[in-house]
């Protein structure tokens, strides 16, 4: 018995796992074949040429090495691919994290982005572990519009210095390096302005351009490479013959490495888990949302579905994986996963080979990428903001209810002056907030006296005029019955005749109650039961019914009188107005 016992939880728990963790890989390896792996094949390297500058650019917007943007690319990238939930998701640094990376470096530097990028890591395997992937889809699209808009306005704040070429020596009263915060930033370029070089700003300028008009010469190739390699050579040829100079990645960060570093792991200590917990909460969460958005935005082109879960789960290994090789926070990159499957990408294998792509760029060219103009990064990553703000989103949101404008424009502005981590919060709070608003506004408590319309007996489509005895009084709940709309319940009760016998309450449409909408009826039922006035229920629903069950509610209004429809509550009525 003790035997049978044991393999039947053995395999209990060899399904729970099995059906929790299910990387896509292991299903499109069934089928694959030497096509699909030309394929796989050519998409990756193009892929990985694209991530190239992409990646570096990324790493100085956060305020870290050059390198440690490949390192996350190769790393991250391969573990997203390798074990995520999609057939076709790319991984890697983003601009997104851009903001929350640069703040912990500026505070507690490397090693602090270490460890909270390994605790957003374990954070996101338990929300894979626990099947959370399905909430992470529910944070209203105000808030995720509002915060990628001021995500890219910063980013492109930074890039201000580098566009200009400004030779920053002096800074605001207390800060010794480039401030963190967007006001910070401001005043800085502000006290610099003088100190504008006008070489780089041409060639910013023309890179910049050039991005923008690209796309209509070519769309295989993107705009941000060929400007890597025409403003390195151009500037390269510039110096050389006239002595025209501006800042590279070698002159402002040294040497590249051409390998990847020793693994190490994080320093923690209870001090560090403290002081860096909320942080780790702002990167699991944006790199939750951004790799579940951009997986079904990829569900959306290859007509596929993905396993929101076990692409958590893939997300978090990464993200533990990163910083052990030196790399920062990583997720789903919307626009790498489309170019991927622009080229052809079918199965993770391109986003395996998209990461070796790299590795192999950084083993052989690595030595070469100082010579990039610090100005032409600044122009990739400006064309990044541009494309990340959404114009079009907030544009179509502006035309919408106040709520939602006041939702979008508050996480907007907390994201620039005040942190991203407060943004995400406050703009849940004030979209909770709302939310409830809306369902006090729409909820109803309506007196039905001279005839019932609509909704009986499942023939919601027939209208019928149905009789109500002199000594009964319909009420009709419309919306749900919460803490928010209770009052409107009470009031409505209160206002029932003091000659009524029978007091009907209608709940066809109220397919929600809380524990608020619970003691409301516990409170009219003993008002009701002081002046003989008995309550029949009608038509209540499954989650209602559920908790008038659990709470008592059946037994205390009497399981007679709670009745399927409004003919059954009626026939229910003449029996007691009889008696």
């Amino acid at each position: 018995m003790k035997i049978l016992y044991s393999i039947d939880f053995f395999h209990l728990k060899h399904h729970y796992v099995s059906t929790m963790f299910k990387p896509e890989i292991l299903n499109t390896l069934k089928k694959y074949s030497s096509k699909t792996f030309l394929n796989d094949l050519t998409a990756g390297i193009i892929v990985g040429i694209v991530a190239l500058p992409l990646a570096i650019a990324f790493a100085i917007a956060s305020g870290v090495e050059p390198e440690r943007g490949l390192f996350t690319a190769i790393i991250a990238g391969f573990f997203i691919s390798l074990l995520g939930g999609s057939r076709v998701q790319i991984g890697g640094p983003t601009g997104a994290f851009a903001v929350i990376v640069y703040g912990v470096v500026a505070k507690y530097g490397y090693s602090g982005l270490a460890a909270a990028t390994v605790m957003a890591g374990i954070l996101l395997i338990m929300l894979g572990a626990f099947k959370m992937g399905g909430l992470v889809k529910f944070i209203p699209y105000t808030i995720v519009t509002g915060f990628t808009a001021g995500i890219a306005v910063t980013i492109a704040t930074g890039q201000i210095g580098d566009f200009l070429g400004l030779s920053i020596s002096v800074f605001p009263e207390g800060f010794s390096k480039m401030p963190g915060n967007f006001i910070g930033k401001i005043e800085t370029y502000a006290m610099n302005i003088t100190h504008i070089n006008y070489y780089s700003l041409i060639m910013a300028s023309v890179c910049l351009a050039l991005i923008f008009i690209w796309p209509h010469f070519c769309k295989k190739i993107p705009g941000s490479l060929i400007v890597i390699i025409l403003a390195t050579a151009a500037n390269i040829l510039l110096k050389k013959y006239t002595g025209l100079e501006t800042d590279t990645i070698g002159s402002r960060y040294g040497s590249i490495p051409s390998t990847l570093p020793s693994p190490l792991l994080p320093q923690f200590s209870v001090e560090t888990i403290t002081a860096l917990f909320p942080t780790s909460i702002s990167i699991a969460v944006l790199a939750a949302i951004e790799s579940l958005l951009s997986a079904v935005v990829a569900d959306g082109m290859t007509g596929t579905k993905h396993d929101s879960d076990t692409e958590l789960i893939a997300q978090g290994i990464a993200n533990i994986a990163s910083p052990i090789f030196g790399g920062i926070p990583a997720t789903g990159a919307i626009a790498r996963t489309a170019t991927n499957i622009k080229n052809g990408g079918k199965t993770p294998v391109a986003g395996i080979i998209h990461a070796i792509t790299l590795l192999l760029i950084m083993l052989i060219l690595g030595k070469y990428a100082v010579y990039i103009p610090m100005a032409a990064l600044s122009a990739v990553l400006i064309n990044v903001s541009w494309n990340m703000a959404g114009f079009p989103a907030v544009k179509a949101l502006l035309k919408g209810q106040k709520s939602d404008i006041f939702v979008l424009a508050a996480t907007f502005l907390i994201t620039i002056f005040i942190d991203l981590t407060v943004a995400i919060e406050f703009g849940l709070g004030f979209a909770a907030f709302f939310f409830i608003k809306k369902m006090i506004d729409v909820s109803e408590v309506q007196n039905k006296r001279d005839s019932i319309a609509g909704g009986i007996s499942g023939n919601e489509f027939l209208e019928e005029n149905i009789e109500i005895p002199e000594s009964a009084v319909v009420y009709e709940i419309d919306g749900p019955l919460f803490f928010g709309t209770v009052r409107k319940f009470e009031f409505a009760i209160e206002r029932a005749g003091a000659n009524a016998k029978v007091l009907i309450l209608r709940m066809q449409n109220m397919i929600y109650i809380d524990a608020g909408g619970i003691r409301a009826l516990e409170q009219a039922k003993a008002a009701c039961d002081k002046n003989g006035i008995t309550i029949v229920i009608s038509g209540i629903h499954t989650q209602p019914y559920i908790l008038f069950s659990k709470m008592g509610m059946i037994e205390k209004l009497g399981k007679e009188n709670i009745c399927a429809d409004i003919k059954e509550a009626l026939s229910r009525t003449n029996q007691l107005l009889v008696n």
